[in-house]
């Protein structure tokens, strides 16, 4: 008996293989549907976030929000989390404005300050050394004066060798700075010839054997030379030096003061939030749990309260610090230092006046300005400046507050602030009327025709003469800026004390003790839920 295929495929289960027709003649074969491409279809629409997701999320977030969400361990672990992160910030809140506070001091006080200080040095050292390369021209070979040219030849290599080493220090505190750079190279590329110059004219001096006030043409023309390089390109460079210091003062002054004051309210804002986070930790602990206070708990937020308020004191000191070193002590301190500068390059003018008749004029115009510049009264001559001066100076002795003059002098008088400043700043008011006095007496000798007496008031170093008197001054403005340098460094060292590396310690281990306090007051409490 015979079984179809497929009837033999129904009884076993197997498979009946399909029979294919035979192809006919001249037709081709078509592509079974794997070998088709498929059909282009519409572009796909962007991903959407299903309608199912989002309303699972907003019933999460009511459900989060929902009172019944917040089981009582949810609610410690949660209030606690706030706590610890709040302590964490307040933390980092007070390392930054605290360590800002400390570079700032340490910028203006260890760095910027002293490096302007310098270049106003530097700057009196050349025109100091300039003044007696000019007295050496004026007090000639004259045999009178022997001793003081001995002396002036030992001042002048006393202030070459100073502003050598300013020179030095100016040029590695000026390795970041692009524009003091090329002015300390300046002046180290021209000093060299301004002492060979000076140096010239010496020789040439000696070789003439040219009385008092009366220089060979020679060495003159030399003397000239120096003198013009120093005065063109030499002092004009120091000054930029000490301009571009005074800069940086100024900017990060601005900037730390400013952090400062944002800081103090920022770490105020962060440590109430941090005290408020532990207030609301404890509620919910006494209410949940029916206790009236957790120790623990009770000692971080003592503890928080505490740090907090030393951190905002410390913040307003650093801040009262920062004013007294920068706008108190170091605007007087700058201010006499340019004075001191400006004074010795007026003191050359004076020496160049009798030195140089052709250019006594020029020089004593400039020896104006300079006067000016350190105690400015508006609309002054040379003729008249030494009466509206004594005029100033007795309505300012008469009452303190009123400064009738401006110039550097004035900038100081304005800014008295620390003991034995004023009488301290009054006796360079003193000592520079005396001075003024003392060069109207010599131009009036030169006019006279009484040159040698001239030149001996002008270079004298006894009581009574120009150089004395001149001494006397600059020692009065060097005690004046000692008065604030000591309370510059003494607010420099007050901040220094209190952001020590103790300070630093006794924060960390206060934080420290904070975090693991809270998380050994709440530890018990959620132990109960296990």
């Amino acid at each position: 008996m015979t079984t179809s295929a497929a009837g033999r495929a129904a009884t076993t289960g197997e498979t009946a293989p399909a029979e294919s027709a035979p192809a006919e003649s001249g037709s081709a074969e078509e592509p079974g549907p794997a070998a088709r491409p498929a059909p282009a279809g519409p572009p796909r629409a962007p991903h959407r976030i299903p309608p199912g997701a989002l309303a699972r999320l907003g019933q999460g977030a009511r459900a989060v929000g929902s009172r019944a969400y917040w089981t009582t361990p949810r609610l410690v672990r949660g209030l606690t989390a706030l706590s610890l992160a709040t302590l964490l910030g307040l933390g980092a809140t007070a390392t930054t404005v605290l360590g800002g506070a400390r570079d700032g001091t340490d910028t203006i006080g260890h760095q910027a300050a002293p490096q302007a200080t310098r270049a106003a040095d530097l700057y009196f050292a050349l025109s100091d050394m300039d003044a007696q390369a000019a007295n050496l021209l004026l007090v000639g070979a004259d045999p009178d004066y022997t001793t003081l040219r001995k002396q002036t030849l030992d001042t002048y290599e006393q202030r070459r060798a100073q502003a050598d080493n300013d020179l030095q220090q100016a040029a590695q505190a000026a390795a970041a700075d692009p524009a003091g750079q090329r002015a300390v190279q300046q002046v180290l590329g021209r000093l060299g010839s301004y002492e060979a110059l000076v140096a010239r004219a010496q020789l040439l001096e000696e070789q003439a054997k040219a009385p008092a006030g009366q220089p060979s043409p020679a060495a003159l023309d030399a003397y000239r030379q120096a003198t013009d390089l120093l005065r063109q390109q030499l002092l004009p460079a120091a000054d930029q030096v000490t301009a571009a210091n005074e800069a940086t003062v100024e900017q990060v002054y601005t900037e730390h003061r400013d952090a400062l004051g944002s800081g103090w309210w920022w770490l105020l804002a962060v440590g109430l939030v941090a005290l408020a986070a532990l207030l609301g930790l404890q509620r919910a602990l006494a209410v949940r749990y029916r206790r009236v206070v957790n120790p623990a708990l009770a000692g971080v937020t003592l503890l928080t309260g505490v740090a907090l308020a030393i951190g905002l004191h410390l913040v307003s000191r650093a801040d009262d610090h920062l004013v007294t070193a920068k706008s108190n002590a170091y605007d007087s301190v700058i201010a006499l230092s340019r004075a001191r500068a400006v004074a010795f390059d007026m003191n050359a003018d004076e020496s160049r006046y009798l030195t140089d008749p052709s250019r006594a004029v020029a020089y004593e115009q400039s020896f104006l300005d300079k006067t000016q510049a350190i105690a400015h009264l508006d609309g002054a001559t040379l003729a008249g400046y030494n009466a509206q001066l004594v005029a100033a100076a007795a309505r300012h002795r008469a009452d303190h507050a009123a400064v009738p003059f401006g110039g550097y002098l004035g900038t100081e008088l304005r800014n008295i602030t620390f003991p034995g400043e004023q009488d301290a700043a009054d006796r360079v008011l003193t000592a520079f009327q005396q001075y003024q006095q003392d060069d109207r007496k010599i131009r009036e000798l030169r006019d006279a025709g009484r040159l040698k007496e001239a030149v001996t008031l002008n270079t004298g170093l006894s009581q009574g003469q120009s150089n004395y008197d001149f001494d006397q001054l600059s020692t009065a403005i060097g005690d004046t800026i000692a008065v604030n340098a000591t309370a510059m460094d003494s607010a420099l060292a007050a901040t220094d004390g209190d952001l020590d590396a103790t300070t630093e310690a006794l924060a960390a281990g206060a934080l420290a003790a904070a975090l693991a306090l809270t998380a050994l007051g709440v530890r018990p409490r959620l132990r109960e839920y296990r």
